[in-house]
């Protein structure tokens, strides 16, 4: 083979290598990024959940649910 021919088979070699690196690199990245959005959908959902306990518990303090002229229970 000529001198030519084994260059470019060379690079052929070497831009399949790389290929393969990205490839195995973008498989990593998307497995990452699976978990990830497992997660923050469970913290969005955790978060949702406390912001209406929160909401609940803010208004039974403010006497939520009685009457402006209704005794608290404990009079």
């Amino acid at each position: 083979m000529t001198e030519e021919v084994l260059k470019l088979m060379e690079r052929i070699d070497e831009l399949e290598s790389r290929l393969a690196f990205q490839e195995d690199t973008i498989s990593q990245l998307n497995d990452v990024i699976t978990r990830q959005d497992a997660d923050i959908r469970s913290v969005v959902a955790r978060l949702r959940e406390l912001g209406e306990k929160y909401s609940a518990l803010t208004f039974e303090m403010q006497g939520g649910g009685r009457q402006a002229d209704e005794k608290p229970p404990h009079y």
